[in-house]
């Protein structure tokens, strides 16, 4: 193919031979637009020249030549700025996370001080042992009464089915911390340290088994009317009998004392209990007393609860149940 070359007139773009100065059609000069447009071509050539793949100097600029721009500091701590990089520092940290550069103690020595519930001097507080909601939560007793229910007083366990409306006070009489049972159903039940002698008809708690100790009283075999007496084994002359309550109040197991004694315990007892995880394998011996009974408790884990009669003393360190719950007394000097 054979391309036609010559120059193109500025004034009416006819294509005239390359030798020619003038312009055939319409004689303008083209000498002077032949010098104009070269220059013009080589400074276009040189400044659209294409950047190869693989280089990108000219395509993304050199961070070396661009400003860095200032680092803002972290967001200011509470107690402390690094005098180093100005980076907060959290409370309590001995170095700045940052530099590295020693914090210098703020506290001036200071003692931290807490806020919240405090307990008394001289006062008693309850700790929930075990029972309805957060085990380890504190009662403080800085009043001087501090009813506990199901519905009524500043002591509540809402979940409670055995605890009565109104069931037990806590109050102080002399500088002394006393607790007395408001006619609930299920009463208060504290826990014995060491023998305890207990009249008759006394109610105890071991393990999750409700108990109720009992003289008996020496019966004689009657005739009837018509003078016959009625055929059966022949009694024994017990000292007193043991038995067990079941929830409803109905009864459950009864023990007569053999040798003036009953024990109580998982296995190998008078009273056996093996699926009772909170009864330990010899856990209590009921013993006849000169005025009624002694409770020995055979150094088990769980202890053994008597239930209380109206109101009693408590002491620190002292374990009780309301109801369900289990709670200890801390009493503070």
């Amino acid at each position: 193919m054979t391309v036609e070359a010559g120059m193109v007139c500025g004034a009416c773009d006819w294509l005239n031979a390359p030798t020619h100065s003038t312009c055939d059609k319409c004689g303008f000069e083209l000498s002077s637009m032949r010098v104009s447009r070269t220059a013009e071509a080589l400074q276009k050539t040189a400044s659209d020249r294409e950047t190869p793949y693989g280089n990108f100097d000219n395509v993304l600029p050199s961070t070396a030549a661009q400003p860095q721009a200032e680092e803002k500091p972290m967001e200011q701590a509470r107690n402390y700025i690094c005098q180093t990089c100005y980076s907060s520092v959290p409370a309590g940290h001995k170095f700045c996370g940052k530099c590295g550069t020693p914090t210098k103690d703020q506290s001036g020595g200071a003692e931290p001080e807490y806020f919240g519930d405090m307990q008394v001097p001289g006062k008693a507080k309850l700790i929930l042992i075990k029972g309805e909601g957060m085990d380890g939560i504190s009662y403080h007793l800085n009043s001087i009464e501090h009813v506990a229910g199901r519905v009524q007083g500043a002591i509540l366990f809402t979940e409670d089915k055995w605890l009565s409306p109104k069931h037990a006070n806590f109050y102080y009489a002399d500088g002394k911390l006393m607790v007395r049972d408001e006619s609930s159903v299920n009463g208060i039940f504290l826990c014995a340290r060491g023998p305890t002698e207990v009249p008759s008809g006394t109610i105890f708690l071991t393990g999750e088994q409700v108990f109720k100790v009992e003289t008996l009283d020496p019966s004689e075999d009657e005739p009837e009317d018509d003078g016959t007496y009625f055929f059966a084994s022949p009694r024994q002359q017990d000292a007193f009998r043991v038995e067990q309550i079941l929830e409803g109040g109905g009864m459950g197991m009864v023990v007569h004392a053999k040798e003036n004694q009953v024990t109580i315990g998982r296995e190998n007892s008078d009273m056996n209990f093996p699926n009772d995880p909170y009864i330990s394998g010899a856990h209590l011996r009921i013993e006849k007393a000169s005025d009624g009974f002694k409770l020995i408790d055979l150094g088990s884990k769980n202890g053994t609860y008597i239930k209380i009669s109206g109101e009693c003393e408590l002491a620190h360190g002292d374990y009780l149940f309301l109801g369900r719950q289990l709670l200890r007394v801390e009493i503070t000097n």
